[in-house]
C-alpha cells in the first residue's frame, strides 16, 4: 500500500523533475535520498560546486582567470563570496540578467534562448544552463531549519517550495503559515530578490510570493481556475497542480520568466510637506494566467503571422496592464520560423499615462538599448516614433488622423496593435486613420482595387477608402477589455465552429473575486426610494399643458429641488459618518454618482453645507467637465481640475467626491469604499461606475452602495453578462446597410446622383469647393425641413444608424461597393447640418407648481447575486421605428394627481401616516406645549408624544411600524412636516 505523506508528494515532483524536466538532482545519494549540507553552502546560500561547473562548462577563459586571481582550491569559494555580495545588493533577478564582475573577470550567470535561431553558439550556451533540484535544504547557519524543496539555475536558487499532502490532513494554508512564521527575511534564502519565487501548494492548490516578510507576507494564488472561477480543474491520473512542475519549472518556461516576465517595479513617492521622496520596490512574477495569456498570444502570432485580430476578455484584477507590458515586450521580439521578425512597431493605444510609464520602466529592464519605449503625446512625437528604430510607441487613437497623409516611410511594415480597453477605442474615423496610417494605401488588395482601369477617379478613391477600413494583413490588432461589447466580440473574437464568436482569452470577474483582487460591489447593495407630492398654486387657475412634456418637466423640477437634493446629501453624509468613514483604519472615501452636472453642483454645495453645519471634519470635492451656471471644477474646489484625482486620493479631509460623468471609467482609487448612486444606469456604463469600487488594498474588507434610482435587478441584469464569459451569438448582416440606404433614399430629398457629386467635390481637395458642399448639403437640409416633424426623427435616426453601422461593418467586410463609401461620406456631413430638434418644454409650468412633500425610504438591502454560464449577446440589427404619439393637451391638476399617484407615497403607507398625524395633532399636551413654549422645548415634547403614538400603532400597523423603525430619514421627514404644520397654526 503506498502511503499518503507528505514526502512522498515530495519525491514524486522531484522524480518529474529530474526524469522528464531534465534537471540534476543534487544534495542527494545515489537512491535521491536527501543529504544534509551536500552541495549547499548555508552561510552563502549558494551551491558552489554547481556554479563552478556552470562557469567552467561555459565560460572556461573566466574561470581560468578567476583560478589564477584566487588559486585553483579557492577559486571558487572566493568568488562565491563575490557572487553573494552581489545578490544581497541586487538580487538574484539581475545578477542573472546581467551577471557579476570581480576583479576585472566578468562571468555570464544566464544565457537566454535566442530570439533566432541563426546563431549556433548562443543555443549552445543556452542549452549549457544547468538546473539543478534539492530536497529537504538546511538553510540557516543558526539552527536545523529546512525548506522542503529549492531549484537552483547555475548554482544560485532560485525557487523555493512547501508543500502539503492534503490525504495527511494539510494543505496550502498551512504551507503558507510556515512561510510567514519559520522562514525569516534574515535567512539569507528568504531576503528579499535573493530568490525570484517561493511556492506554497499542495494537491489542490497553489499560492505564491516574491517576497518573505513575517506575518506580513502577501500569497497570491498561482492557480488555473476552474469553471471561471478559483482553483484548478481535477485530471484523470495526476494531481490539480500537475501544471507547476510540468509545465512552470520546466527550464525553457524558468528562463523565459527571467528573461521576458519577471521585473522589479520601483515606486517613489513625494511628500508634498516635507519634500522627502519614499522608494518602494516590488518583484513581480506572473500570476498564472498573465503568463498563460502572453505565451498563448505569442505561439499563435508566431506560428499566424500578422494580420490577426484577439480578444482578451480579463476582468478588473486580472493585473491587465503588467499584461500588456508583457504582451508588447515580447511581441516586439519575437520571430517566426524562418528568423523573420514577426512584427516590426508594436502600437500600444491607450487612454491612461500611467500605462506609458508602467511599459517603459517595465521593458527597459529586459532591454539594454535605450528608446525601446516612447510615449507619443503628439502627433509629431507619433510620426517620428512609426519611422525611427522605435520597437514600442505608446499613443492615443486621435493622434492617428493628423499624420495619416504624411506617412511615406511605412511600406512593407509590420504592425501589432494592443487596445486597451477596445471598445472605447475601436470605432469611427480614428481606427480608418489608424489603419490608413499604417497600411500606407499600399496592401495588395488595396492597389489592385484602386488601379482598376474600368473605374472612374472617384469610384477608385472610394474604394481605396473602403478598403482602408476593413483587415490589413499586416497589422495584428490585440484587444484586452473586462466588459467587451457586440462589436468588440465580432472585431476581435474568434469565430468557433458553431458560428458564435468568443475571446481568446478570458479571466472572468467570477474568479477575480473569488481569488481575491477584486471586491465584490453587489453583496451590500442598499435601494432607496424617493417620494414626493407637487402641489398647483392657489388659485381656480388651471392651465392646459402637453402632458408628456409636462410631466417630464414637473418630475425634473421635483428631482433638482433643493429641499430633496438636501435630504439626500443629509442622509449619505450621516451614512458615510455613521457607517463608512472608520474603515480601512479611517481612510475610507466616498463617490456620489450624480444625473447632471447642474446636479452634481447642487450636492456638493448641500454636502458642503450640512458638513460645515454639523462641524465635521470632513470635505467634499466635485468634479465635472466645463462649466454649468457660471460653476466650475476648478472654482468650487479652489485648484486646477487637473489636480482632483490627487488631491482626493493624498489628502485625509477630503472624502467625498461627487461627480457628473466623471472618473466613472479607469479612476483607479481603492480608498473608495461607498458610492451613493443618484443616476439611472445600465449595460456596460453600470458595470464601470460600480466597478470603481471593487479595487483591493489592506484592510478593506467590504464596500457599500446606496442607490437612489436604480433596483436591484436592473443592476443584476447589466453584471450579468460579464460575471464569467461573454459570446456573440452569430455575425452582423452586412446587407442592413443597403436596407438603410434604400429606406434613406426613399424619403425623397436627395438621389444618389446628390452622393456622387458631393462625394467628387470632396477628394478634389479644392478649397473653393467648401462652398459648393455646403449649397449642396443646404439643399437636402431644405428638403428635410419640410418633412413632418416625426418623418424628421425617422430620417435623422437613420442617418446616425447609417453612420454608426458602416464604421463597424466596414472593418468586418470589404464590400467592393464604391457606392457605400460615397454615402457614408455624404451621411456623415450631412448629419452635422441637420437642424436638431429641440423640444419646446411648457412655458410657466414651474411657476404653477410647488414641491409640497418629500420622503426618501429606504429599501432592502441586497446582495446580488449572478448566476454561471456563458452570457450571449445579440449582433447589430436594424432599428425598428414608430411614429410617436400625439402628445395629449390635458389640464394641470390632473398632471399633478398622475404623477402624485406615481411618486407619492403608497396608500397603505399614507392612510396609516394620515392616522399617526391625526393621533398626533389631536394630543392636548401637544397643542399646550407648542402654545406656551418657545420651539425648542416645544419640540421636545412634541418628538416624545410622536414617538409615543407611533409605538401606540406597533399592534395595529406593525407594517407602518418597522418601516419608519428601520428608516429613521423617513421618520423624521414625517415628523418635521407635521411639527411644521402644528407649530405654524398656533402662531
Amino acid at each position: 500500500m503506498n502511503e499518503l505523506k507528505e514526502i512522498n508528494f515530495e519525491k514524486y515532483i522531484t522524480d518529474y523533475l529530474v526524469d522528464a524536466n531534465e534537471y540534476e538532482l543534487r544534495g542527494a545519494d545515489d537512491s535521491r535520498v536527501p543529504i544534509k549540507d551536500k552541495d549547499y553552502d548555508r552561510a552563502l546560500a549558494i551551491d558552489i560546486d554547481a556554479m563552478r561547473q556552470f562557469i567552467e562548462t561555459t565560460q572556461p577563459d573566466e574561470w581560468q582567470r578567476l583560478v589564477e586571481l584566487y588559486g585553483e582550491a579557492d577559486a571558487a569559494q572566493q568568488f562565491a563570496r563575490r557572487v553573494d555580495q552581489e545578490l544581497t545588493g541586487i538580487g538574484v533577478l539581475q545578477v542573472l540578467r546581467d551577471g557579476v564582475s570581480d576583479r576585472g573577470v566578468h562571468v555570464e550567470f544566464m544565457f537566454k534562448k535566442p530570439n533566432s535561431s541563426i546563431n549556433t553558439e548562443h543555443f549552445r550556451l543556452y542549452n549549457q544552463n544547468l538546473f539543478t533540484v534539492q530536497r529537504q535544504v538546511y538553510f540557516s547557519p543558526r539552527d536545523e531549519r529546512s525548506v522542503d524543496m529549492v531549484l537552483f539555475l547555475n548554482g544560485l536558487p532560485i525557487v523555493t517550495l512547501e508543500l502539503k499532502n492534503q490525504l495527511t490532513g494539510q494543505n496550502y494554508n498551512h504551507a503558507i503559515y510556515q512561510y510567514k512564521t519559520d522562514r525569516k527575511p534574515t535567512d539569507k534564502l528568504f531576503a528579499f530578490k535573493r530568490c525570484l519565487v517561493h511556492f506554497a501548494l499542495d494537491n489542490n492548490r497553489v499560492y505564491m510570493t516574491t517576497e518573505i516578510k513575517g506575518l506580513k507576507t502577501y500569497f497570491l494564488p498561482f492557480n488555473k481556475g476552474h469553471e471561471n472561477g478559483a482553483g484548478n480543474p481535477p485530471v484523470e491520473g495526476k494531481f490539480a497542480t500537475h501544471y507547476l512542475w510540468e509545465d512552470v519549472l520546466a527550464k525553457d518556461s524558468l528562463i523565459e520568466l527571467v528573461s521576458n516576465f519577471m521585473h522589479v517595479q520601483v515606486d517613489k513617492k513625494k511628500d508634498k510637506k516635507t519634500g522627502r521622496v519614499t522608494k518602494s520596490e516590488v518583484q513581480l512574477f506572473p500570476r498564472y494566467h498573465q503568463r498563460e495569456v502572453v505565451c498563448r498570444l505569442i505561439a499563435d502570432a508566431r506560428e499566424n503571422g500578422a494580420g490577426k485580430n484577439y480578444l482578451i476578455q480579463h476582468s478588473a484584477g486580472s493585473g491587465k496592464s503588467n499584461s500588456i507590458a508583457w504582451a508588447a515586450h515580447n511581441l516586439a521580439n519575437l520571430y517566426d520560423d524562418s528568423d523573420e521578425k514577426v512584427f516590426d512597431k508594436i502600437i500600444v493605444i491607450v487612454d491612461r499615462r500611467i500605462l506609458d510609464k508602467q511599459l517603459r520602466q517595465t521593458v527597459t529592464q529586459f532591454e539594454k538599448q535605450r528608446d525601446e519605449v516612447k510615449g507619443a503625446a503628439t502627433s509629431a512625437e507619433l510620426k517620428e516614433a512609426l519611422q525611427d528604430k522605435t520597437k514600442i510607441i505608446v499613443s492615443t487613437l486621435q493622434k492617428f488622423p493628423v499624420i495619416v497623409d504624411t506617412m511615406e516611410r511605412l511600406h512593407g511594415k509590420k504592425f501589432a496593435v494592443i487596445a486597451d480597453e477596445a471598445h472605447s477605442s475601436q470605432s469611427g474615423e480614428s481606427t480608418k486613420a489608424l489603419k490608413q496610417t499604417l497600411g500606407n494605401l499600399e496592401t495588395a488588395e488595396r492597389e489592385d482595387i484602386a488601379n482598376s482601369e474600368q473605374e472612374d477617379p472617384e469610384t477608385q478613391m472610394a474604394l481605396q477608402a473602403q478598403a482602408a477600413r476593413g483587415k490589413l494583413h499586416h497589422v495584428s490588432f490585440f484587444a484586452f477589455t473586462a466588459t467587451p461589447k457586440e462589436k468588440t466580440l465580432e472585431l476581435f473574437g474568434e469565430r468557433g465552429s458553431d458560428g458564435r464568436y468568443y475571446p481568446f482569452s478570458l479571466y472572468s470577474m467570477k474568479q477575480a473575486i473569488e481569488e481575491g483582487f477584486i471586491i465584490d460591489v453587489l453583496k451590500n447593495y442598499t435601494t432607496h426610494k424617493m417620494y414626493f407630492e407637487l402641489a398647483k398654486k392657489a388659485g381656480e387657475h388651471d392651465p392646459e399643458f402637453e402632458k408628456s412634456k409636462a410631466y417630464r418637466l414637473a418630475v425634473s423640477y421635483a428631482d433638482l429641488h433643493e429641499s430633496g437634493i438636501e435630504k439626500k446629501a443629509e442622509l449619505m453624509a450621516e451614512h458615510f459618518r455613521s457607517q463608512i468613514e472608520k474603515l480601512i483604519d479611517g481612510k475610507a472615501k466616498a463617490m456620489i454618482v450624480t444625473k447632471s452636472r447642474l446636479h452634481a453642483v447642487r450636492y456638493y454645495q448641500a454636502l458642503r453645507d450640512y458638513l460645515a453645519k454639523r462641524g465635521y471634519p470632513i470635505k467634499a470635492l466635485v468634479a465635472f467637465s466645463g462649466e454649468i451656471n457660471g460653476e466650475t471644477e476648478s472654482g468650487l474646489n479652489g485648484f486646477p481640475e487637473t489636480q482632483t484625482a490627487d488631491t482626493f486620493d493624498e489628502q485625509d479631509e477630503y472624502k467625498i467626491l461627487v461627480v457628473a460623468n466623471k472618473y466613472q471609467t479607469g479612476f483607479d482609487q481603492p480608498k473608495l469604499a461607498a458610492m451613493y448612486v443618484d443616476k439611472k444606469l445600465g449595460g456596460v456604463g453600470a458595470v464601470q461606475t460600480l466597478s470603481r469600487l471593487n479595487r483591493t488594498r489592506p484592510r478593506k474588507d467590504n464596500v457599500f452602495v446606496l442607490d437612489f434610482v436604480n433596483d436591484a435587478e436592473s443592476i443584476q441584469e447589466a453584471f450579468q453578462p460579464y460575471y464569467t464569459s461573454t459570446i456573440l451569438t452569430e455575425s452582423t448582416d452586412p446587407n442592413i446597410l443597403y436596407d438603410l440606404k434604400r429606406d434613406l433614399l426613399n424619403v425623397g430629398i436627395f438621389t444618389m446622383e446628390t452622393v456622387r457629386q458631393h462625394y467628387s467635390l470632396l477628394v478634389q481637395h479644392n478649397e473653393s469647393n467648401q462652398a459648393v458642399v455646403a449649397g449642396l448639403l443646404d439643399e437636402v437640409v431644405d428638403g428635410f425641413s419640410g418633412l413632418e416633424e416625426d418623418d424628421q426623427e425617422d430620417f435623422r435616426g437613420r442617418v446616425d444608424d447609417f453612420v454608426r453601422k458602416y464604421s463597424f461593418i466596414a472593418q468586418l467586410f470589404t464590400f467592393g461597393d464604391a457606392s457605400l463609401e460615397q454615402f457614408y461620406e455624404f451621411m456623415r456631413n450631412l448629419r452635422k447640418k441637420l437642424p436638431k430638434h429641440e423640444e419646446e418644454m411648457p412655458v410657466g409650468l414651474i411657476e404653477e407648481i410647488d414641491l409640497s412633500s418629500i420622503a426618501i425610504t429606504k429599501g432592502k438591502t441586497h446582495r446580488i447575486g449572478l448566476t454561471e454560464g456563458e452570457a450571449e449577446l445579440e449582433p447589430m440589427q436594424s432599428n425598428s421605428r414608430s411614429a410617436k404619439p400625439l402628445d395629449e393637451v390635458e389640464r394641470l391638476s390632473l398632471i399633478i394627481k398622475s404623477i402624485n399617484e406615481q411618486y407619492g407615497l403608497p396608500p397603505d403607507m399614507e392612510l396609516d401616516g394620515v392616522e399617526l398625524v391625526t393621533r398626533v395633532k389631536d394630543r392636548e399636551d401637544v397643542k399646550k406645549a407648542i402654545a406656551n413654549n418657545p420651539r425648542g422645548a416645544a419640540k421636545t415634547r412634541f418628538q416624545e408624544v410622536f414617538e409615543e403614538e407611533l409605538m401606540k400603532m406597533f399592534n395595529e400597523r406593525a407594517s407602518f411600524y418597522t418601516t419608519l423603525d428601520n428608516d429613521p430619514s423617513l421618520k423624521e421627514s414625517i415628523a418635521e412636516k407635521v411639527f411644521e404644520e402644528l407649530y405654524a397654526g398656533s402662531k
